[in-house]
């Protein structure tokens, strides 16, 4: 599709239509401009919350592809791209998974997260290429990530999941587009124009992000690693984590610092086994006993241990 023919269609988008509320911007102060921003800031988590049944659905399903040993698979380029990208790469380290159960697809690789790389958005070629290389099957999950919705990349490469098989999830800020209709199911948080027309790495952006969360904590939770709402399952890699790990078990079970540190220690320093022996009373051996036959779900394994007892 030419330029010159794509342009009357994008301008009809809400995410590119020029902001009421920000006429004049460049002739305000920064406390002015800083309102302004902060004034349309404030309408993203109403349109996120307008979403939020759509929201759990896709929760569900990816939690149910997990359990089948499926993968979520982000695809995305610019801003969207980039979102979807730390989102996916802070998943293995905070809930303790495979690196390979979250991934993401870039549009120009990972040498776009940090220089721009605008003109491989435009190829479907690249988008059917690049979701290929991953093998999409029906276990799968793949959330294609586009604030327009009418990304070629993104759009293709949901077209192809979908296509051999895997479960399709669209996350949009306008409605009835090309990613909506690819997808098996469509997220669309209409966060309307931007204060700067166009420039959606900010409303648009911000709403992905908030969207993407949910999605990623949400299917965590469901799968058991987190407890309460404790981050039962992190990775205890540096001295800040050993220190969180530490406070969880305190505030769990309401034991001293030296007997959380013994606990940890005889737990091999891995949380979740930790936590199991502090619960329900248990050896080691039998609070891995109980996290194996629980598929790793923290609160199903202390109920399990102590029955087991």
């Amino acid at each position: 599709m030419s330029r010159k023919k794509s342009e009357p269609g994008l301008r009809r988008l809400t995410t590119e239509k020029a902001n009421v509320g920000a006429i004049d911007l460049d002739l305000k102060p920064a406390l002015g401009i800083a309102r302004t921003i902060s004034a349309e800031d404030a309408k993203v988590a109403a349109a996120v919350k307008r979403a939020l049944p759509k929201i759990a659905r896709a929760i569900d399903l990816i939690a149910d592809a997990f359990r089948e040993g499926g993968r979520l698979i982000y695809v995305g380029a610019g801003t969207s791209g980039r979102i979807a990208a730390l989102d996916a790469v802070e998943c293995p380290p905070t809930f303790n998974i495979d690196p390979r159960a979250v991934q993401f697809v870039m549009s120009g690789g990972l040498k776009a997260l940090g220089v721009a790389l605008e003109s491989n958005e435009d190829s479907r070629q690249l988008g059917q290429r690049a979701i290929a290389k991953k093998k999409p099957r029906p276990s799968d999950v793949v959330v294609g990530i586009s604030a327009s919705g009418r990304t070629p990349f993104t759009v293709a490469a949901l077209t192809y999941a979908r296509r051999h098989g895997a479960h399709t999830i669209a996350v949009t800020c306008n409605r009835n587009s090309p990613l909506e209709k690819a997808a098996d199911l469509a997220i669309v948080a209409k966060v309307g124009p931007e204060v700067i027309a166009g420039s959606t790495r900010m409303k648009a952006g911000t709403a992905q992000k908030m969207v993407l969360n949910m999605l990623s904590t949400g299917v965590m939770i469901r799968l058991g690693h987190v407890y309460g709402n404790l981050m039962a399952s992190l990775r205890l890699k540096n001295t800040k984590l050993l220190e969180r790990g530490i406070g969880i078990l305190q505030r769990t079970k309401g034991v001293d610092r030296n007997r959380a540190q013994r606990t940890l220690k005889a737990a091999a320093n891995h949380v979740p086994t930790a936590l199991i022996m502090l619960e329900a009373g248990v050896s080691p051996a039998q609070a891995e006993h109980a996290l194996r036959a629980t598929r790793g779900h923290v609160r199903k394994a202390i109920a399990f241990a102590s029955r087991s007892k």
